[in-house]
C-alpha cells in the first residue's frame, strides 16, 4: 500500500525555499548596497570632472556602454573617481574632442554586466517581494500545518495504545470507559435522550499519564485522535491562535467521530485579563476555544479532552457546564498502581527473578509512572554498564540513589575535617529518627558525596501518606534539624551543610501556622493569601505573630533534636565513627547499635 504525501508539507517546503532565496537574494543586494557605498565615497560632480579632463590630469576613462557611470583614473595618485552623465552623446563629443588634443588619454568602453544589472534591477523590486512571501508566510500560519496531528485514521499511523497499557489507573478507567461506549455506540446513549461530556479535563501532576489515557480512549473507540498542544496556538502575529483554533474544530468535524486532545491547555486557557499584548492574543485565543466548543451539537461524536497540571489557573467559563462539564483527576499511583506499573514496564526487560516488584513500589511512593519508567530505564542502563546478564537489586538500588540524591561523586577530594562534620551531620539525622515515633525507618547512611550533597540519610518510605498529623509535623521537624544539633553538640560548631534542612524545617512551620491552622493561639485559620494586603482584615500584628509562632516552632524543634542526642550521646559517636570507617552502612548495620 503506497504511502499518500501530505501536501502541506509540500507547501511548508515551498516557503521555505522561497524564504532560503529571499535570504540568498538579500546578501547579493546587501554587496551591491556596500558597493555603492563604496563608491559614493570617490564620487565627483560632472563639472568637477570635465575641469579635470580639460587640466589633463586624467589618464583613463573607463564607461560601460549605455551606462550613465564614468570611471576617471589620475594621473598622479593613480585614483579613481567616479561621476554620473546625464546626457551620454555629447560627453562622448566632449571626449572625442579632448583625444585629439590630449592623446595620452584612454578611453575604455565596457560591455555592460547583465547579471549585475539584473539585481541591481532587482533592488528596486525587493520590497515587494518580501511583502509576498510575508503574506503567504501568513497564510500558511493561519492553517495547522504540520501542528494538529492525526492518528488512527489508517492503520499506519494508529496511536495503538489500549487501557491495558495503561496501568495504575483503574477507576479513573472505569471512569472513562462510557466515553469509549459513546464513541463506539452513540445512538444507544441518544435514543435515552442523554448527552455525552463534550469536555473532559484531565488534571494531575506530570507524568502522571494524562496523555497516555486520552491515547488510549481513542485506541480502544478506534477513532481518529487530534492532538496538539496549547502552546502551538500561540504565534507572533495577532489572530493565528483564533485561526487554528477554528480550522482544528473543521479538521475535527470533518472526520468525527474523533478525539480531540489538547496538552497544556492553561497555555490558553488560563483566565482572562482586560491587558494588552500577547495576554490579549490570549483571551482572543481563549474565546474562540468556547465559541467552537458551543457550536457543535454533542450527536457530531466529537469528545475535547485536554490536560492540564494548574486547573486552578484555567478561566472558570472553561469548566462550566456545556464545555469541560467533567473533571478527572489523574492522581500519583498508590502502592499497587505503582506495581501495576512496574509490572507493565518490566515486560521488556531482562529483570532478575529475586526482586520483589510490591517491595520496590513500596520503596517507591510518591513516584509518578513517568518516574517509574525512567527508574527502571537507569537500572537498565546500570545493569549494562557493570555488565549484569540481568537488572539485579543493586543495580534498581543504584538507580533510586542517582534519582533522588545524585550522582556519586568517587573522584570528589574531602579533607578529614569536612568527613568527619559530615558523618556526625549524618548520624545525628539518623539516631533522632530512630527515637520518633512517627518517622520512617533509616535504610541506609552515607558520607559518599552524591550531587550537591555531602552525605545522605535514606529513609523506607513503604506506605502513602494522604494526611499528615501534627505530630508527625513536628517530628519532622526535629529529625531534619538533627544534623545541625549533632554538630552543635559533638564538635561544638555548625556549618552550611544545613541550609537545606534548615529551609525545609522553616517551611513545614510556616505551612502549619499559615496553611493547616495548627496554631494553638491564632486558630484553624487560612493565612495563605495572594496579596501581603490581604493580611490586613486579621490585624495589623498578624504578620508578627505569625514570624513568631513559626520562629518558636522551629525553636522547640531544634531542642529536642539536641535533648536526643544528647540523652543517646554514646551511640551518636558509635554511628558516626562507623560512616568514618566504612563510609556507606545499612538498614542492619544501623539497626545493630540500638540492640542492647
Amino acid at each position: 500500500m503506497s504511502k499518500q504525501k501530505n501536501p502541506k508539507n509540500k507547501n511548508n517546503k515551498w516557503v521555505l525555499m522561497v524564504v532560503i532565496a529571499i535570504l540568498i537574494v538579500a546578501a547579493i543586494i546587501g554587496i551591491l548596497l556596500i558597493r555603492k557605498q563604496i563608491q559614493s565615497e570617490k564620487e565627483i560632480t560632472y563639472d568637477q570632472l570635465y575641469q579635470d579632463i580639460v587640466d589633463k590630469k586624467i589618464e583613463k576613462i573607463e564607461m560601460t556602454i549605455g551606462g550613465s557611470t564614468v570611471t576617471a583614473k589620475y594621473k598622479e595618485s593613480d585614483e579613481e573617481k567616479t561621476a554620473q552623465v546625464n546626457s551620454l552623446q555629447p560627453f562622448m563629443e566632449f571626449i572625442n574632442i579632448q583625444i585629439s588634443e590630449n592623446p595620452d588619454l584612454e578611453v575604455d568602453l565596457k560591455t555592460p554586466n547583465e547579471l549585475m544589472a539584473f539585481f541591481e534591477n532587482l533592488l528596486s523590486f525587493l520590497p515587494t517581494i518580501l511583502l509576498v512571501v510575508l503574506m503567504i508566510m501568513i497564510f500558511q500560519m493561519q492553517g495547522l500545518g504540520e501542528k494538529g496531528k492525526v492518528y488512527g485514521e489508517n492503520e499506519e499511523n494508529s496511536t495503538n495504545v489500549k487501557f491495558s497499557d495503561v496501568a495504575g489507573l483503574d477507576e479513573e478507567k472505569n471512569e472513562l470507559i462510557e466515553i469509549v461506549d459513546f464513541l463506539k455506540n452513540p445512538k444507544k446513549f441518544q435514543n435515552m435522550g442523554a448527552k455525552i461530556p463534550k469536555g473532559i479535563l484531565l488534571y494531575g501532576k506530570p507524568g502522571t499519564g494524562k496523555t497516555l489515557i486520552a491515547k488510549a480512549i481513542a485506541g480502544e473507540a478506534n477513532v481518529p485522535f487530534i492532538s496538539m498542544s496549547g502552546s502551538e496556538f500561540i504565534e507572533m502575529f495577532a489572530g493565528l491562535g483564533a485561526s487554528r483554533v477554528r480550522k482544528l474544530f473543521e479538521k475535527a468535524k470533518k472526520i468525527a467521530p474523533c478525539i480531540v486532545f489538547i496538552d497544556e491547555i492553561d497555555a490558553i486557557g488560563s483566565r482572562r485579563t482586560s491587558n494588552s499584548g500577547s495576554e490579549s492574543e490570549n483571551n482572543q485565543t481563549l474565546n474562540q476555544l468556547l465559541v467552537e466548543m458551543d457550536g457543535f451539537e454533542s450527536n457530531e461524536t466529537i469528545i475535547v479532552l485536554a490536560a492540564t497540571n494548574r486547573p486552578e489557573m484555567l478561566d472558570k467559563a472553561l469548566l462550566r457546564p456545556g464545555r469541560f462539564d467533567r473533571q478527572v483527576t489523574i492522581p500519583a499511583p498508590d502502592l499497587l498502581g505503582r506495581e501495576e506499573i512496574l509490572k507493565l514496564y518490566t515486560k521488556d526487560k531482562k529483570i532478575s527473578k529475586d526482586i520483589d516488584l510490591r517491595e520496590l513500589a513500596g520503596d517507591t511512593a510518591g513516584f509518578t509512572g513517568a518516574e517509574l519508567s525512567n527508574l527502571l530505564n537507569e537500572s537498565a542502563i546500570i545493569a549494562t554498564r557493570n555488565n549484569h546478564k540481568v537488572i539485579e537489586k543493586e543495580d534498581i538500588e543504584a538507580a533510586v540513589k542517582k534519582i533522588t540524591v545524585g550522582l556519586e561523586k568517587h573522584n570528589r577530594v574531602v579533607s578529614e575535617k569536612d568527613k568527619k562534620l559530615t558523618a556526625y551531620h549524618e548520624a545525628g539525622h539518623a539516631v533522632v529518627s530512630k527515637f520518633l515515633e512517627t518517622q520512617d525507618n533509616v535504610k541506609e547512611i552515607s558520607i559518599i558525596p552524591r550531587g550537591l550533597a555531602g552525605g545522605y540519610t535514606m529513609y523506607k518510605t513503604n506506605e502513602d501518606k494522604y494526611y499528615v498529623s501534627k505530630t508527625e509535623l513536628e517530628e519532622k521537624m526535629i529529625a531534619l534539624l538533627g544534623g545541625r544539633a549533632a554538630e552543635k553538640i559533638a564538635l561544638n560548631d555548625i556549618s552550611t551543610g544545613a541550609s537545606n534542612d534548615i529551609e525545609v524545617a522553616t517551611g513545614i512551620a510556616r505551612d502549619m501556622i499559615t496553611v493547616y491552622g495548627m496554631s494553638n493561639s491564632l486558630g484553624p485559620i487560612s493565612l495563605k493569601v495572594d496579596e501581603p494586603y490581604e493580611l490586613q482584615i486579621f490585624g495589623e500584628g498578624i504578620t508578627d505573630e505569625v514570624g513568631t509562632q513559626v520562629k518558636e516552632l522551629v525553636d522547640n524543634a531544634y531542642i529536642a533534636a539536641q535533648k536526643i542526642l544528647l540523652d543517646h550521646i554514646q551511640i551518636l559517636h558509635q554511628v558516626a565513627q562507623a560512616l568514618l570507617e566504612k563510609e556507606t552502612i545499612s538498614e542492619a548495620e544501623f539497626d545493630s547499635f540500638f540492640v542492647e
